[in-house]
């Protein structure tokens, strides 16, 4: 993100408001093929993401519910399972039906995940500190400063996004 931003920046891309725009900016870069890069970059964006967040989507709520999940046990032995995932997928498809402006989901997708991290992340260091929860696969002390100065790094961003909003 951090390339892609610097290099649309140094060819005077800053506001990117729709797809069309965000096609377009990389027409410094691929030239005339450069709609055909944006397009097979958001399909094979999204399947990359749709089979990752619908799975995710089921194994959480299956696991919430005491459900039998997994995509190692058959159809048949896991029906509400894979019905999430069905159901998330239709959903994440159904998506393109709507008048959300793809641009505007994917910065918002990006805040929500950004903030939601911090707490998840929070969660995290403290349940793999607890050899109750983890027995003997503890976190070391290296990897929990580690993991406690990334927590600490995206509080930090998320602080500045909200700080730079405000001013």
């Amino acid at each position: 993100m951090i390339t892609t931003a610097a290099t649309l920046n140094a060819h005077g891309v800053t506001d990117i408001q729709t797809s069309s725009q965000a096609a377009d900016a990389l027409r410094p870069i691929a030239g005339r093929f450069a709609f055909t890069v944006f397009a097979l970059g958001i399909i094979g964006t999204g399947m990359l993401a749709l089979p990752v967040l619908a799975g995710s989507a089921a194994y959480a709520l299956g696991e919430a519910l005491r459900w039998p999940v997994g995509l190692a046990r058959r159809a048949s032995r896991a029906k509400a399972f894979y019905g999430a995932i069905a159901v998330a997928t239709l959903a994440g498809a159904g998506l393109n039906f709507t008048p959300l402006d793809p641009i505007k989901a994917l910065f918002w997708s990006a805040v929500i995940n950004g903030v939601a991290a911090v707490p998840i992340m929070a969660m995290i260091m403290l349940l793999g500190a607890r050899s109750a929860v983890m027995g003997r696969f503890t976190l070391t002390k290296p990897l929990l400063i580690l993991g406690w100065l990334a927590t600490a790094v995206m509080a930090a961003a998320a602080i500045g996004m909200f700080a730079t909003w405000g001013g």
